[in-house]
């Protein structure tokens, strides 16, 4: 009878052990919105990026010309400066916090765009 009620109890340790293990795993991570950002001769295309507040973002930018100063592209407000080499994508994750407008442009501030954030 001591037998059975050692393994009965040594039984249950270990399934609570696995739905504590279980319950601790993390949730799955929001899959970000990805959206392609082309660099011509007339600028960032798209100009407007809309998005909401919270929500994981990728930014995939293209530059396809070099006849451009958009070499690099800068989000001053997120501390964003990134190269951007001719004919290579280069993805930048950011998750906007607050709604409003965040710009993004050339490193001279020439060319630029808007991810306006709901």
């Amino acid at each position: 009878m001591r037998n059975k009620l050692f393994a009965l109890l040594a039984g249950l340790s270990i399934a609570g052990t696995g739905c504590a293990a279980e319950g601790a795993k993390a949730q799955p991570k929001t899959a970000a919105k990805e959206i392609q950002v082309t660099v011509t001769s007339d600028g960032f295309q798209p100009a407007e990026i809309k998005t909401k507040a919270g929500e994981p973002l990728r930014l995939v930018i293209t530059r396809k010309t070099d006849r451009t100063c958009a070499k690099e592209v800068v989000i001053k407000d997120l501390g964003v400066n990134q190269a951007l080499p001719l004919n290579e994508a280069v993805a930048i994750e950011i998750t906007p916090k607050k709604s409003g407008q965040l710009r993004y442009a050339c490193s001279m501030d020439m060319i630029t765009g808007v991810i306006v954030v709901e």
